[in-house]
């Protein structure tokens, strides 16, 4: 059974960083784009960075400069760097493949205080 979960979340200060991981199980992460989501309250689920399986990385609007994803194919994990964090980056963070989704982990939760 393919599973992701995700890890790293916590709560930070605005301006303060934190790096999340995902591990997938299975044979998910061979060949395919990876991205993160993140989905804040009230809000609906978007994707903030995408990543290939050669390495070349796409982030949204919102996150270009202060994030960075990364990909360990060895170990099937994909990584979120988050620097300079606003409170608008409050939301759960879950992984998952791009463009079609597969069944989601359970996320992890960045809150950032003002």
């Amino acid at each position: 059974q393919v599973q992701l979960v995700e890890s790293g979340g916590g709560l930070v200060q605005a301006g303060g960083s934190l790096r999340l991981s995902c591990a997938a199980s299975g044979s998910i992460f061979r060949g395919n784009t990876m991205a993160w989501y993140r989905q804040g309250p009230g809000k609906q689920r978007n994707w903030v960075a995408r990543i290939t399986g050669g390495g070349y990385a796409v982030y949204a609007d919102s996150v270009k400069g202060r994030f960075t994803i990364s990909r360990d194919n060895a170990k099937n994990t994909v990584y979120l760097q988050m620097n300079s964090l606003k409170s608008e980056d409050t939301a759960v963070y879950y992984c998952n493949t791009w463009p079609s989704v597969i069944h989601w982990g359970q996320g992890t939760q960045v809150t950032v205080s003002s």
